[in-house]
């Protein structure tokens, strides 16, 4: 690893390019999660048990699905590094990989999805939320594989710079999302009244649709600016994807890892009343919603350093995940700021169930406190990705939130009767422990030098 230098690079520099590239994925990533937050105002209609049973829907949809998006992110480096070294052909055989990947992963999950969804009458999950829940997962359930295609694609097309087109695929799907609930939710337009399975139904949909739109872009740039990606072959080629797999595998596990954890505290949050789990989720739709801009500059950051790393600009790719996390921090300290000072304005989006806002004040006050460690962490996810580096996230994760985190929430929720506050402190423990360790990795790895691909 080579030495620190002694001066700091640098960062206006790279400021411009990065957020050319952050700007749109932080887009369709705010977008996408406007799909949950839209799905949670329009069922919130009919009921707190209806939130709830979006909520445990969701959280379990992708706790099981989070496993395929980390298989994928291996992508990130594998084009992005391909292409900084002008090797266009190895980028598209990796396109192929992770179709090919993308589509087991989908048929394997759905199975598996189905099996949980079979033994959740066995939890003790309120019978009233598993009314709605049940069928809301079933519905989404048959959008595994798009989903999971439409992501290999976002991942091939986020590595090339080319993000404009998966911004317009969220946006737009968010249109056709909410239109449907609203017909298959309430009934409207000769549409059966599905209740909360018409949301799962209009999800579903939605997630067909965004793959629809990358798959004819990728037609329409072909035939108008020809790369040669129609000529390769898609006969699986088991070294290159076990290279995948390779970088995927432990991103899957941090992935995992970290989802799990927020599935296991909602459905801690399940056994409480429908007021907790609503307030739960409805804090969580916040929390999660501004994850999404460091989460958008994670992506753009394991893009850039990989494109340094491809060429060989050692500097270049410090000063690339440098930047990323400067913008990631203020962007947070302005959410920590916005849950402490305006908490029950942004809760009355959702509700104006008086006890549901009383617990939801509470959990946006403990929000506020890691949005800092959450940007950090995800951001040098991101930065750690494009050297390569996908084991070091997974350890810090399964350490912080398994280790540390779930247990002071189990003992804060039970031993001290927290509840469900109880479950956020320890999460926020969780967080505050993988923000800085990650933070520690990247500084020892870089300094204000150069990261080295991961062996």
């Amino acid at each position: 690893m080579p030495a620190p230098v002694a001066h700091p690079v640098p960062l206006s520099g790279e400021l411009r390019p990065l957020l050319q590239l952050a700007g749109p994925v932080i887009a369709a990533e705010v977008g996408w999660t406007m799909m949950w937050l839209v799905d949670t105002i329009i069922v919130g209609r009919l009921g707190a048990e209806a939130i709830g049973a979006v909520s445990i829907g969701g959280t379990i949809f992708f706790g099981v699905t989070i496993f395929g998006f980390g298989m994928l992110l291996g992508l990130d480096y594998v084009v992005a590094s391909a292409v900084g070294a002008d090797r266009m052909e190895d980028a598209h055989h990796a396109l192929v990989d992770g179709v090919l990947l993308a589509t087991s992963l989908g048929v394997v999950l759905t199975l598996v999805l189905h099996g949980v969804i079979a033994l959740l009458p066995l939890t003790s999950i309120q019978p009233a939320v598993l009314a709605g829940g049940i069928p809301y997962l079933r519905a989404t359930s048959w959008s595994m594989v798009p989903l999971l295609l439409f992501t290999a694609l976002r991942r091939y097309l986020q590595a090339l710079g080319t993000v404009r087109p998966i911004m317009v695929a969220v946006l737009t799907a968010n249109v056709v999302n909410a239109v449907a609930c609203w017909m298959f939710v309430f009934g409207n337009l000769g549409a059966p009244a599905l209740g909360v399975a018409g949301s799962g139904v209009a999800t579903a949909f939605a997630r067909f649709y965004m793959l629809a739109v990358l798959v004819a872009y990728l037609w329409w740039r072909e035939r108008r600016h020809p790369t040669g990606l129609r000529q390769v072959s898609f006969a699986p080629v088991w070294g290159r994807l076990r290279t995948l797999v390779g970088y995927g595998l432990p991103a899957a596990g941090h992935l995992t890892a970290e989802m799990g954890v927020i599935t296991v505290v909602t459905m801690i949050a399940a056994r409480f009343d429908p007021v907790s789990l609503a307030a739960h989720q409805i804090a969580l739709n916040l929390a999660s919603f501004t994850f999404m801009v460091p989460l958008g500059l994670s992506s753009a950051a394991a893009v850039r350093v990989g494109y340094a790393v491809g060429r060989g600009d050692a500097a270049g790719a410090a000063r690339a995940g440098w930047t990323a996390l400067g913008l990631g921090l203020a962007f947070m300290t302005t959410t920590a700021l916005a849950f402490l000072l305006l908490p029950e304005p942004l809760l009355r989006l959702f509700t104006t169930d008086p006890r549901v806002l009383a617990t939801g004040v509470g959990l946006l006050f403990v929000a506020a406190i890691f949005q800092l460690f959450d940007g950090a962490q995800v951001v040098l996810t991101g930065a750690l990705r494009g050297t390569g580096d996908t084991r070091t996230p997974m350890v810090a994760n399964l350490i912080g939130y398994w280790v540390l985190g779930l247990p002071i929430s189990l003992a804060l929720c039970f031993g001290l009767g927290m509840e469900v506050r109880g479950l956020w402190i320890g999460l926020c423990v969780g967080l505050v422990a993988v923000g800085t360790t990650l933070l520690a990795v990247w500084t020892r790895k870089v300094g204000y030098g150069a990261p080295r691909p991961a062996a």
